[in-house]
Order: C-alpha cells, then sequence, then structure tokens
C-alpha cells in the first residue's frame, strides 16, 4: 500500500458489535501493512448517523446506516467494502402474541434514520392495511424488555436480538429482511463505511485497501480477533458472537459488488419513492 495518507492517526467511529470488531481488529492493531494509523471510538450506530448528518469533521471514516446516505454524501463517500450486507439477516418484528395486527399501534424502532427503519415501513406499506400508530424511539437493548413489558406493541430489532428474541418470550411476527429479498431478489443493505471526501480521491483508495485487506486478515486467521471481539461483546455468549461475524460478515463486506450496489439504490430508490428520505442525485454512489 503506497498511498501518502495524512501524517496523523485516522479518526474512526464504528460499533462495538462483533461484525465490526471482527472486520477492523487487524486494522485497528496495526497489522495491515502500510495502513495508516487508527484512532478508534466506539459509537453507537444511531449516534454515527448523527454525527455524519451534522457535517462534523472530528471523524475521518463512520460506520454509518445506509439509510442516512442521502443525507451525507456531499460530505462523505461511500466505500465499496467494509459494511454489512447479506441475506437472510434482516431486522425483525417482534411482539408478545403471534399475528399482531399493526395498525394503528405503537412500535418501538432503534432509530428513525436506520435502515432498519426504512426496511420495516417498505414491509408496512406493503403488507398492513393502514399505517401503524406511534413510533418510539429507543436503545435497541431496551426494546425487547419494552415489549415484553407491554410498554410498545411491537418492536424493530437488529443484530444479535435474531438469535436471543425468545429468551424474551416474544414472537416473531415478521422479517424485514425475508420481505426485502421476496420482493427484489436482493441482499439486504444495512451498515455502510463512509470516508469523507476532503481527505481526498488517493487517499478514500487507500482507506477501502486497507479496509478491505483487514476483511481478508480476519478471515484467513479468525482467531486473531477474537479477543477484540470479545473485549466489546457487551458479555455477548461467544458462540452467539461468532453467530453475528457469520451473519454480516460475507462477500459483500469484502466487495459491494454490482449485487451490493443494486441493493442500495434500490433501497434508497424506494424509500425516496414513500417520502421517507430525498432522493440521491446521480453518481452520489460511485466511489473515486
Amino acid at each position: 500500500m503506497t498511498t501518502e495518507f495524512p501524517d496523523r492517526a485516522l479518526k474512526i467511529a464504528y460499533s462495538p458489535c462483533p461484525n465490526d470488531t471482527f472486520v477492523f481488529d487487524a486494522w485497528a492493531h496495526g497489522r495491515v501493512p502500510g495502513a495508516p494509523e487508527l484512532d478508534v471510538t466506539f459509537a453507537d450506530i444511531d449516534i454515527t448517523n448523527g454525527v455524519a448528518e451534522s457535517g462534523s469533521a472530528d471523524y475521518d471514516v463512520l460506520k454509518v446506516s445506509y439509510a442516512v446516505l442521502p443525507y451525507i454524501l456531499d460530505e462523505y463517500a461511500l466505500l465499496p467494502c467494509g459494511g454489512a450486507l447479506g441475506r437472510g439477516c434482516g431486522p425483525l418484528v417482534l411482539t408478545r402474541e403471534a399475528g399482531v395486527d399493526l395498525s394503528g399501534r405503537t412500535v418501538a424502532v432503534p432509530s428513525e434514520k436506520s435502515t432498519a427503519y426504512l426496511l420495516f415501513r417498505l414491509w408496512a406499506a406493503d403488507v398492513l392495511p393502514a399505517d401503524v400508530g406511534e413510533i418510539v424511539v429507543l436503545p435497541f437493548d431496551q426494546i425487547m424488555p419494552a415489549v415484553r413489558d407491554g410498554k410498545v406493541d411491537a418492536g424493530l430489532v437488529i443484530h444479535e436480538a435474531r438469535f436471543t428474541y425468545q429468551n424474551y418470550g416474544l414472537h416473531k411476527l415478521a422479517d424485514m429482511g425475508e420481505h426485502w429479498e421476496a420482493t427484489t431478489g436482493l441482499p439486504i443493505p444495512l451498515g455502510a463505511i463512509v470516508a469523507r471526501r476532503a481527505l481526498g480521491e488517493g487517499v478514500l483508495r487507500g482507506l477501502a485497501a486497507a479496509a478491505r485487506a483487514s476483511v481478508r486478515m480476519a478471515w484467513d486467521d479468525p482467531e486473531a480477533s477474537r479477543p477484540y471481539v470479545l473485549e466489546h461483546a457487551q458479555e455477548m455468549d461467544p458462540a452467539v458472537a461468532d453467530q453475528h461475524i457469520g451473519l454480516y460478515v460475507n462477500e459483500f463486506t469484502a466487495d459491494l459488488g454490482e449485487d451490493g450496489y443494486a441493493a442500495v439504490r434500490g433501497l434508497l430508490t424506494r424509500a425516496a419513492a414513500e417520502g421517507l428520505v430525498p432522493a440521491l442525485r446521480p453518481g452520489a454512489l460511485s466511489f473515486p
């Protein structure tokens, strides 16, 4: 890697979730030859979405929701690797009882600027006989307890909740990913890696190469990343962490490819048609 990076550590923010720590372990610990040093901040994706939208120059690289791209692509470029897309890995809608009609009901969501929320609203527009009722934003780790305790009628959950919701006595009402795949045939776009355009095209290409190398090093030696993953997995069972990585780190993490870009364009085009996000400007997703 011969890119001339800035003479400082690059500031990056991503989540403590196993897929992100797995992907960035080699790079964050200086094992990717020629890659710049990273100054890592762990932050929930709702926080990084807000940072990106604010236009703050505090971070060079961020993990954000694909849903926030229409608001930030003037300042940030989408990297073609490092993010989370996949199949069979979509958000779930959970309820205390099976077969609930959510028309007019209260639903807890992790963010109204999340990809999960866009997928939920597209599902609701296709499936429900009437609009949902109140939307309540809660931290994702509070959503299942809120549904269990009757504080909300349903909850939209992400990440490891796919594997643990039965522990709360909850029912899966619908799988947003299944609906998306059935109606589009495309993978499910979830989280993106973006970098500030002001860094310059050469640096952006170098960052993409470093991210891709870090992913491949993680695959080549999965045990090397395990201490970093489990240190930040918030007391997650190691088996659940492995499931999480297996689900969210895949060929699209190494390279979005034609299907990955089609999925991102498809999501944001459909969401714009529903009035959920601004329309993308032509060429906004292109990478230098």
